[in-house]
């Protein structure tokens, strides 16, 4: 208990960054140490911030194909020296000397082999489906390539998802083909008898030793004798080009629909004004390959921009190999789950310079503000927030030429309505809670999902009014910031006061004995439902008493924020539940707690 109290004065001292009620979210630009909410310099030209919004303006094509008219026009600036020698993907293996640098030439020539291969050895035709399961190796973008160059709708999993997964994502897209691993195509097999409608299926990679896998095409010997030789499909802007299963973090996953120009087209909106990206940029992004968000930082962002696609194949997060790869290789921008940045806060960063590192973003869940001062005070480095989700581009953030204000959301991008709205879906005061909507009339935003393919009620559920509805609360302040609030299923209700998770998970963090929270509602006889925190403890404090470290971390929140807001009850665990993207599922401990 002891060692609590000498931490507890040096924590508190620190420039307070919530306040109680609305008020926290009224305020005007906190002023932290070392500009950290600081305005810098754009590398993408994007300085003036009501300018570019107010002359936002992009032209869509009726025809418009990702892989002619971004990978092929700049292997033809290539040639002609327009842009520079920077590999246009780089990627790093586990093994020493495995690397591979690839230049949009390259990308080009590669990825028509490829779908060369996928049309004629496996008689694959425009509109037919391909699930895709592979963990981050080179073929993976060559595969997306492809598919968006013949026509066909690309689905990515995760090699996280088990045979039952597998199984019940081939049933609801009807897909006619799959790419794999040898690791995942044992999982194939157990379930493939029961999708008759699968007519090929291809293994990346080699077969482990001793495993048949009867009835694969192998990728390798398909490509080497493919024709480069290649002439793209016709697609239509608003074609299909690819479909997203959601994360799950609330429910049964969602078929989110995307057309070829929702994320082939509009993650402009993504790459320069939240990436900052521009040509010379190195951009490393950590996202799994079964996730849209890696189709937003690792794919369409970065080379809609001209920039490298940096990619390290690492098998599992370890966040000294993180921080040592930023300092081993000339990384200029890096997007990084919540995770990952909590993780590196707790070593040592002075021991790194990341001498190429200039600009930092989180997405994925909200950024406790602590943590990026921590990160800041560790590397010199803002981190700023990105807010979107599958069925869109990027919706809201911080930009360099935006003051950041952590904790924010930030503001939302050009070319994105984004409003708060009531259970009317009527458009709030400043400072006040509701939903969180992007307008869709009179004029739907590019950057927004078709549907959620096959189910028709659910697509409407999510368009209320003029609005696209997101499912999650936020406020807005007088500054046009917004502040996350919670998903509105994860909202507690106590006593009648209304708790979002985030805030009480924010205040939790900045204990030195908090490596991971999360906060969902309990059952109680007196108040309905009270707030209880889920905690996994930094190595420093797992042997302490658990009884005096939960009066500590109560008496704690409550010096932080609205004493109404912490959390009655505390319980110590190993990990959270996560969904393969690294978002926790608060519905999972939710649910335990009310089946008690």
């Amino acid at each position: 208990m002891a060692a609590l109290r000498i931490l507890l004065p040096r924590i508190l001292s620190r420039p307070a960054l919530w306040r109680h009620g609305n008020e926290r979210f009224l305020s005007k630009t906190p002023c932290l140490s070392r500009d950290l909410n600081s305005v810098e310099p754009s590398a993408a030209g994007f300085n003036d911030y009501e300018a570019e919004r107010r002359n936002f303006n992009m032209f869509v094509p009726e025809y418009y194909n990702f892989a002619k008219d971004v990978i092929d026009v700049w292997a033809a600036k290539e040639k002609s020296g327009v842009r520079d020698a920077t590999p246009a993907f780089w990627w790093i293996g586990e093994k020493p000397g495995e690397e591979v640098k690839w230049s949009f030439a390259d990308l080009s020539e590669k990825s028509k082999r490829v779908a060369h291969l996928l049309s004629s050895a496996c008689g694959l035709k425009r509109k037919d489906k391909v699930i895709v399961i592979l963990p981050r190796v080179p073929a993976w973008w060559l595969v997306n390539i492809a598919c968006i160059r013949n026509g066909t709708i690309l689905i990515p999993g995760t090699c996280q998802l088990t045979a039952r997964d597998i199984k019940h994502r081939i049933l609801r897209s009807t897909a006619e083909c799959l790419i794999v691993d040898d690791a995942t195509a044992d999982k194939v097999d157990q379930i493939l008898p029961e999708c008759p409608h699968v007519k090929a299926k291809i293994l990346v990679g080699k077969a482990s030793p001793g495993r048949k896998h009867d009835g694969w095409l192998m990728f390798d010997e398909l490509y080497e004798s493919a024709n480069s030789e290649y002439t793209d499909v016709l697609t239509k802007s608003k074609d299909t080009m690819t479909i997203f299963f959601t994360s799950g973090t609330t429910g049964e996953p969602k078929m989110t629909e995307h057309s070829h120009a929702s994320y082939g087209l509009a993650h402009h909106i993504t790459g320069k004004y939240w990436l900052d990206l521009c040509q010379k940029d190195i951009h490393w992004s950590m996202s799994d390959t079964g996730w849209a968000k890696c189709a937003w930082s690792n794919l369409f962002a970065p080379w809609l921009r001209g920039a490298c696609v940096f990619v390290h194949r690492l098998y599992k997060f370890d966040p000294l190999q993180v921080l040592q790869t930023l300092d081993d290789y000339p990384i200029t921008t890096f997007c990084g789950p919540p995770t990952a940045y909590r993780m590196m806060v707790l070593e040592d960063m002075s021991k790194y310079k990341m001498a190429s590192l200039r600009h930092c973003v989180s997405a994925g869940e909200p950024l406790n503000p602590d943590v990026m001062e921590q990160f800041f005070d560790g590397t010199g480095q803002i981190i700023r927030e990105g807010y979107g989700q599958t069925e869109s581009v990027l919706q809201c953030g911080i930009y360099r030429c935006i003051p950041n204000k952590p904790g924010s959301m930030g503001k939302p991008p050009p070319g994105i309505d984004l409003r708060i709205v009531n259970e009317n879906y009527q458009e709030v005061k400043p400072g006040e809670e509701g939903l969180i909507g992007i307008k869709v009339k009179p004029h739907r935003p590019l950057g927004l999902f078709s549907r959620y393919l096959n189910e028709p009620v659910r697509t409407l559920s999510a368009f209320k009014g003029d609005y696209y509805i997101t499912g999650d609360r936020a406020v807005q302040d007088e500054e046009g910031y917004f502040w996350f609030v919670g998903r509105a299923d994860d909202i507690i209700i106590s006593a009648g006061y209304r708790i979002g998770p985030f805030e009480v998970e924010s205040a939790l963090i900045e204990h030195p004995a908090v490596a991971e929270s999360a906060v969902v509602s309990s059952p109680d006889a007196e108040r309905g439902e009270v707030v209880k925190a889920f905690i996994v403890r930094t190595n420093e404090f797992k042997d302490v008493n658990e009884e005096e470290l939960i009066n500590d971390l109560q008496t704690f929140v409550k010096e932080i924020t609205a004493p109404y807001k912490y959390p009655r009850k505390i319980e110590f665990v190993d990990s959270l539940p996560k969904t393969p993207s690294e978002k926790i599922r608060r519905v999972d401990l939710r649910e335990r707690e009310w089946k008690k």
